[in-house]
Order: C-alpha cells, then structure tokens, then sequence
C-alpha cells in the first residue's frame, strides 16, 4: 500500500468516525448537542482536523442524512422483498418507513427536518436521496392508479408516512394507533 492510499483510507476513516459520533451523540443528546468542540473532544482530534473534513455542523447534519438514506432504502427493500402482493408490500414498505424514523429520530431529523445543505427532487440530488426515493416508488409505483404519475403519487405517500412518522413522535398522535393509520393509508391512498 502506498503512502497515499494509506492518508486515504485513514481520511476516510475519520470520516467515518466524525459522522459516527454526531449521529450517535445527536441521537443520546439531540442535535443541539452536536458541535464541533463536542465532536473533537470526543473523537480526540483537534477542531482544525473536523474542519478538514467538514465545513461545519451543516455539511456533518448532511453526511448522517446521506448515512440515514442508504439506510432507509435499505430496510424499505429488505421489508418488501419478502412481502408478497401489492398490498403486502405496500404495508410492508409503510411500516418499515416509520419504523426506521421511530428508531432514528436524530438520523431522521437529519434526513428531513434539518438543512443538510442536500438538495431534494433537483438534479444535483445526492445519490443515496435519490436511491431513497426509488424504493418507495419501487413499490408505490404499482398501486398510484389510472392517470396518477407513479412519482407523484409517490411523493403524496411519502407525504403522508412523514406526517404520520413526525406528529406520533411530537404527541400530537397516539402511537398505539399507528398500525390503524397503516391500514386506512393503504386502503384509502393506495386503494387496494
């Protein structure tokens, strides 16, 4: 290995270890709690190291968002792949969203609620938001109807899942009601 694949890869893992860290101290603490004193103290690095990698706390929020993405595609494609049946793999792809936000909720604030600095439905769209996107429309696209787009469709289910996800975690909905609101979204939006 060369010297310069070395200073590579070791980059890399600070990288790692930077987004690592935020995403798990926003997670303990909330993201109020993350900053880049906070962040170099406890990957033992200098302030100037994290600035090495990232312009501040914005482009971090951005990297767990991205982080958070892959993730989601992930667990919405592992949940519908062994579903089967549109209406199967429409509820199974409702619950596997909210349960992904209900066990991340810092990760998913990243995603959604705090500026990232990631452009969204652009054409300089983040590869995994994108990816993102497609795993639901993977599944949603089939069930959007006559005359409906699939991505708009789409786009009104992913609405949806994210009130749903963001109102239960501020009280505003009672949680044991979630798995109903799953059922009415799919009877309902989906109609099937």
């Amino acid at each position: 290995m060369s010297v310069q694949e070395r200073k590579q890869r070791e980059r890399a893992e600070r990288e790692r270890l930077i987004v690592a860290t935020a995403r798990e101290l926003a997670e303990q603490q909330g993201w109020d709690a993350v900053t880049t004193r906070r962040l170099a103290e406890r990957i033992e690095y200098s302030q100037p190291v994290l600035y090495s990698h990232f312009r501040g706390k914005r482009e971090i929020i951005g990297a767990v968002a991205l982080e958070g993405a892959t993730e989601m595609a992930a667990a919405v494609r592992a949940a519908t792949s062994v579903a089967g049946g549109p209406r199967t793999r429409v509820t199974a792809l409702a619950r596997a969203y909210l349960d992904f936000a209900e066990r991340n909720p810092a990760v998913y604030d990243a995603m959604f609620q705090l500026d990232g600095g990631l452009a969204f439905a652009k054409e300089d769209t983040p590869e995994p938001l994108k990816d993102a996107f497609a795993a639901l429309l993977e599944n949603l696209g089939e069930v959007a109807g006559g005359g409906v787009h699939p991505a708009l469709f789409t786009e009104v289910f992913w609405a949806a899942l994210h009130g749903l996800a963001t109102l239960t975690r501020a009280g505003r909905l009672p949680p044991e009601e979630t798995e109903r609101r799953v059922e009415l979204l799919v009877d309902r939006l989906a109609m099937i």
